[in-house]
């Protein structure tokens, strides 16, 4: 397998392709759809309510929280995790502005 060539491509094509990749696991769409569910903090709830292990969710939501789409606090011995506001509005609007490029075209293949 080749070297990804990242510099081929612009700052925000990077940055869109690295926020997307955390987005690829269902683990992280399961952890962030509890989120929006509850529109809460969040800790120790996610492993009763995904049934996953603690070790795997800790590990994902690092993952979230590396590319700034949750953010934490930590109160006592606990982590309370939320979406970031400022990261989703962001992530939205990029993703809106790609995929409303498209338009129907009923004269392509």
């Amino acid at each position: 397998m080749g070297i990804t060539r990242t510099d081929l491509f612009t700052e925000k094509q990077n940055e869109l392709a690295n926020t997307l990749k955390v987005f690829a696991h269902p683990a992280r769409i399961a952890i962030i759809e509890h989120m929006l569910k509850v529109n809460a903090c969040i800790n120790s709830d996610l492993v009763k309510e995904l049934g996953m292990a603690q070790a795997s969710i800790s590990q994902h939501l690092k993952e979230l929280k590396s590319a700034g789409i949750i953010q934490g606090t930590v109160e006592g011995s606990s982590m309370n995790y939320c979406i970031n506001p400022v990261k989703w509005k962001e992530v939205s609007e990029t993703l809106s502005g790609f995929f409303n490029k498209y338009f129907e075209n009923n004269q392509c293949c």
